[in-house]
């Protein structure tokens, strides 16, 4: 369930933000016009000034109970999850809250899945991994009992607990290659904010690959502030680690090489990755340019700390301009 579009969300992002606070914000967000939440999945934050990394499954009870909201949470099944595991959680969400629960998956990154001990796959098994691990999840939804044995592993598996309707499966992709390919098995895609034109391939991508029709999800990362000098600092002292490529970003095992890799980012270097502007009117003018390109949901994400202040301005000054066409 995405919402009759479009959809404007917002991101919680567990990697910044104690998850009291998150719940909080959702509500405000809510109160504030929000169709919709999603939240980020993670072990670890992205660096050591982002500072937190709450349980992602825990929280989302919570918030599923304390709104009205439909939620999506990017999830990488495989290592760290196993599948199995993933699927009875999110079956147990959808069977509490019907039609509300979305679940992305991806292929993971070495940061929050070497936890296990178990070697970090290259790309090719990571994705191989990732399409039995969404098979595996839809069988079970479906009431089957399930072995399987290749990149993951499991034995008589069946869920006992499930919904009359399996949540929907997004496919999440950075890439052109990867929108295509998700194209063939997802229900949906999410990818988030780049240069427009790197964004159109990807968008492009997906449909040429067999998503024609079926629903494009947005994640939005900008940073507003009364200035622009202010916003865009807000924005390299939070997310600047997050204009590194996603093949070096996937890599990497702690938030301190992370950092490490990032040291040569500038400010200036945020454009394309972060939308920066003290103007809500042109926060509005990017979004509807979104829309435009056929994306059903768009869930913003402010990577700055002053959560309160963007639910409550863009609650006021873009949300109604949006709704409005």
């Amino acid at each position: 369930m995405i919402v009759a579009t479009p959809a404007i969300g917002f991101h919680a992002s567990h990697e910044q933000f104690a998850p009291d606070r998150l719940l909080r914000l959702v509500r405000q967000a809510e109160a504030a016009g929000f169709h919709a939440a999603m939240c980020s999945d993670h072990w670890a934050p992205w660096s050591e000034a982002q500072g937190q990394s709450g349980f992602a499954w825990s929280w989302l009870g919570s918030a599923l109970e304390a709104t009205s909201l439909p939620f999506g949470v990017v999830n990488a099944p495989g290592q760290r999850y196993h599948p199995a595991i993933v699927a009875q959680a999110a079956a147990t969400l959808s069977a509490m809250y019907p039609g509300r629960l979305w679940l992305a998956v991806g292929s993971g990154q070495r940061l929050n899945e070497h936890i296990t001990g178990e070697a970090w796959p290259v790309k090719e098994d990571r994705n191989a991994r990732l399409r039995e691990a969404a098979d595996v999840m839809r069988r079970l939804w479906a009431g089957e009992t399930v072995s399987h044995d290749g990149h993951v592993t499991v034995s008589e598996a069946r869920l006992w607990t499930r919904p009359a309707e399996p949540p929907m499966l997004v496919g999440a992709a950075v890439t052109p290659q990867t929108a295509g390919w998700v194209a063939e098995w997802a229900d949906a895609l999410i990818t988030v904010v780049q240069p427009r034109e790197a964004l159109r391939k990807v968008v492009d991508a997906f449909r040429r690959g067999g998503g024609e029709g079926k629903p494009m999800l947005l994640q939005v990362h900008l940073a507003y502030a009364p200035t622009d000098e202010e916003a865009r600092d807000a924005a390299f002292a939070q997310w600047r680690q997050n204009t590194l490529p996603n093949s070096v970003m996937t890599e990497l095992a702690h938030p301190e090489q992370i950092a490490a890799a990032a040291t040569h980012v500038t400010p200036d270097d945020l454009d394309g990755a972060v939308r920066i502007s003290s103007d809500p009117a042109r926060h509005l003018e990017w979004l509807r340019e979104d829309l435009a390109m056929g994306f059903d949901a768009l869930y913003l994400h402010e990577v700055g700390p002053e959560q309160e202040r963007f639910v409550d301005v863009f609650g006021r000054e873009v949300l109604p301009a949006l709704r409005g066409g």
